[in-house]
C-alpha cells in the first residue's frame, strides 16, 4: 500500500511514517517546515518529501492519505481530497486500527515530561529483555529513532492532548486505549485549540474513560489539576509519585547533584528499591523516573531493580538540554522548552549542576537563555508574567519575538535580570556573543529551529576566539 502523509515532519506524523515503512508500505509525505531531528530521520529512510500542500503530490495516487492536525479546511490539498473523495484518515485513527489494537499500550500523557518519560519506558523495556514498539515525540539518544513497530506485546506511546485532525477535534490520546497510563502533570497549554484549563482537563477526563478497570494510572501527588480530573471520574486503580514527599507511594531520597548529573534512591512505600545515577538533571527528571518505574512495576516479568539499572544508562532525548558544542569553555545547549514550567525546570536543573561544581574552575559561570517564542501559546501571550518569572531564574535572557502578538516591553518591567528583545536571529546571536565568557552556559530554547541559531552561534563564538 502507498501511504502519503500530510504534515509528515511533525514528531507524531514522522513517527507514523517510520512505522508504516517498517510494516512494508510505500511512504511519501509533504510538509511546510523541515528541521531535525525528524527531517533527518525521514531522509535516512529514503522517504521522499514534498514542500507545501499543493496538488502536484496528490497526483501520486496514494492508496491512503494520512492527514496531520496542522492541516485546515481551505488548504488546497484538503479541498482536493474532499472534492474527489480520496481515501483519508487521521494519524491516531490509523495507528490504533493497524498497530495499537493488538498491543498492551503504555501511554505517557501530561503537559510536560512526556517525551523524556516515554524514552525511559522504552529503554527499560528494551534492557529487560522486551522489544517494545514505540512512538516518541522526540528522538531518544539510546535509540536514535523516534518510532518502530517492535516484536513484543508492548507499545509505548507519547500521548499528546493536542487535537487529532481538522475533522476530529478530540485529543489524539483518546484513540490509544492504554492499559498503563502515566499523567505527569496538567497545565494550560495549546492556546490555539483550548479555551482554558477547564477545556484541557475535560480532554483528560475523556482519556480516563477509555482505560480498563484492570489497568493502572500513575500520577503525581503534587498536581492538584491531575487529582481533580481523577476525582471527577476514574474507574482504574491509581498509584502516586512525588520525589520530595516520603508519604507518596513512590518517592526519592538522598537526591544529589554533581558535575555528572543526578543520583537518587528510589523508594516504594518504606522499601528501598535501588539507586539511579545518571546524566539527567533536575527534580522534574527524578519525578519522570519515578513515574516510569511505577508504571513498569505493573508489567509482569520485569524486576524493579533491573528497570532501575537500565535507567542508569538512559542518556536522555535530543533537544532536551542537549549539548550542541563547547567553544572557549562556553557550553551551548539546545532545549525544547516552550512553556514557563518547562523553562523554569530546565534552568533550575542546570543551576543545580553549576552549584554542585562550585567556583573552583570558573569564578562566576552564568546561565544565558536565548528563547524563541515560536509556539502558538508563546506567541499569543497567554503566559505573560509566568514566562518572565520563569526566565528570571537565569542570569541573562534574549527573547526572539518576531511572531509575538503581545506587549513584551511592558512585561519586561517585572524582570529581575537583564533581558533584551530582538526580531532577528543575527541580532540575538550578537547580543549573546558580546557577553559570553569562559564557563558560561548558553541555553537555546525553542520548539522550532530558531533560524538555525545553534551552529551560527557556535561559529560566532569560534570567530571571537580566533580574533
Amino acid at each position: 500500500m502507498h501511504i502519503h502523509i500530510l504534515g509528515i515532519c511533525g514528531t507524531f506524523m514522522g513517527g507514523l511514517a517510520v512505522i508504516a515503512r517498517q510494516l512494508g508500505h510505500t511512504v511519501s509525505g509533504a510538509d511546510v517546515n523541515f528541521y531535525p531531528p525528524i527531517s533527518t530521520q525521514l531522509e535516512s529512510l529514503g522517504i521522499p518529501l514534498v514542500s507545501g500542500y499543493g496538488l502536484e503530490h496528490l497526483m501520486l495516487k496514494a492508496d491512503l492519505i494520512l492527514i496531520g492536525n496542522t492541516l485546515r479546511r481551505g488548504t488546497e490539498a484538503i479541498e482536493y481530497i474532499l472534492n474527489n473523495d480520496l481515501p483519508y484518515m487521521s494519524g491516531p485513527e490509523w495507528l490504533r486500527s493497524v498497530v495499537l489494537r493488538h498491543c498492551h499500550v503504555v501511554a505517557v500523557a501530561g503537559t510536560h515530561g512526556k517525551t523524556t518519560t516515554t524514552g525511559m519506558l522504552m529503554w527499560m523495556l528494551q534492557q529487560t529483555g522486551f522489544d517494545p514498539g514505540f512512538l516518541c515525540g522526540g528522538v531518544p539518544n539510546n535509540f536514535n529513532i523516534s518510532a518502530r513497530v517492535g516484536k513484543s506485546p508492548f507499545f509505548v506511546i507519547e500521548a499528546d492532548e493536542y487535537d487529532t485532525a481538522f475533522f476530529d477535534k478530540r485529543s489524539k490520546f483518546v484513540h490509544y486505549h492504554p492499559r498503563t497510563l502515566i499523567i505527569n502533570n496538567i497545565e494550560f497549554d495549546h492556546a490555539d485549540i483550548f479555551r482554558d484549563l477547564v477545556d484541557v482537563k475535560r480532554q483528560f477526563s475523556h482519556l480516563l474513560r477509555t482505560l480498563p478497570s484492570e489497568g493502572i494510572i500513575v500520577f503525581p501527588s503534587f498536581d492538584d489539576n491531575v487529582k481533580e480530573v481523577l476525582t471527577n471520574g476514574c474507574w482504574t486503580p491509581t498509584t502516586a509519585f512525588n520525589c520530595r514527599d516520603p508519604e507518596a507511594t513512590w518517592h526519592a531520597e538522598n537526591i544529589n547533584t554533581s558535575v555528572d548529573g543526578n543520583e537518587f534512591e528510589v523508594w516504594h512505600h518504606n522499601s528501598y528499591c535501588g539507586t539511579v545515577k545518571w546524566q539527567l538533571l533536575g527534580d522534574h527528571n527524578v519525578n519522570n523516573a519515578l513515574a516510569a518505574i511505577a508504571a513498569i512495576s505493573h508489567i509482569d516479568g520485569i524486576s524493579i531493580q533491573a528497570a532501575i539499572t537500565a535507567l542508569c544508562d538512559f542518556t536522555g532525548i535530543k533537544r532536551r538540554l542537549e549539548v550542541i558544542g563547547t567553544v572557549r569553555d562556553i557550553t551551548v545547549y539546545d532545549d525544547f522548552a516552550h512553556h514557563p514550567t518547562a523553562v523554569a525546570a530546565t534552568i533550575s536543573g542546570l543551576r543545580s549542576k553549576i552549584d554542585a561544581v562550585g567556583g573552583t574552575t570558573f569564578a562566576q559561570p552564568k546561565i544565558t537563555v536565548a528563547i524563541e517564542l515560536a509556539s502558538n501559546s508563546m506567541s499569543s501571550g497567554v503566559y505573560g508574567e509566568q514566562l518572565i518569572t520563569a526566565l528570571n531564574g537565569a542570569d541573562e535572557v534574549h527573547i526572539m519575538h518576531s511572531k509575538a502578538k503581545w506587549d513584551l516591553e511592558q512585561l519586561l518591567q517585572n524582570a529581575t535580570i537583564p533581558m533584551t528583545i530582538g526580531t532577528m536571529v543575527d541580532e540575538i546571536i550578537e547580543r549573546v556573543a558580546q557577553t559570553a565568557q569562559a564557563g558560561d552556559h548558553i541555553v537555546i530554547m525553542s520548539n522550532k529551529d530558531f533560524g538555525g541559531i545553534h551552529q551560527k552561534l557556535l561559529q560566532r563564538l569560534t570567530t571571537d576566539y580566533a580574533t
